[in-house]
């Protein structure tokens, strides 16, 4: 004899709904991490950007440095429109943005005289210190799963250092 066949409706849902959480997180995760690169890579750009810009200025001019500084924070000389990163602007701009050149000595040391015959001067261009503030935390999902208390509130970049000979 058979069984009786017992009705399935709704199985997919509930399996839906505890998968669910779990795609978004990974979804959202994805995301963040993406934008983590490209804040990354902006970062990196700018410095180049005013590093380049340094290697054709006199050096230790207060004037050029600002400018610089305005490359690397807002992509252009006059320091206008929105930051090209949330978190680089003009209230933290002079922490985060570090400049030696073979003018500030003793501390740029290493960016006066390199090499022989001829010897060349360069100058340094470092953005140091910042955090890229995630716009969700993705870790919510193990407080909900596991019942831990793991949260991304910001992630701390490595320096990013570009050196470029001075003209």
């Amino acid at each position: 004899m058979r069984k009786p066949f017992r009705s399935q409706r709704g199985a997919a849902l509930v399996e839906l709904a505890l998968v669910l959480p779990l795609l978004l997180a990974v979804c959202f995760a994805i995301t963040e991490f993406g934008r983590a690169i490209y804040t990354y890579d902006t970062l990196a750009k700018s410095a180049r950007d005013a590093a380049r810009y340094l290697t054709t200025q006199t050096a230790g001019s207060s004037t050029a440095w600002a400018i610089a500084r305005n490359l690397a924070a807002y992509g252009n000389p006059a320091g206008t429109g929105p930051a090209l990163v949330t978190g680089l602007d003009a209230t933290n701009m002079a922490s985060l943005v570090v400049i030696c050149d073979p003018s500030d000595q003793p501390r740029c040391a290493a960016n006066l005289n390199q090499g022989a015959d001829p010897s060349i001067n360069t100058v340094t261009v470092r953005i140091t210190g910042f955090r890229f503030s995630p716009l969700l935390d993705v870790l919510a999902f193990t407080r909900f799963y596991g019942g831990g208390s793991s949260s991304i509130a910001s992630i701390p970049f490595g320096d990013i250092a570009v050196t470029m000979r001075k003209l």
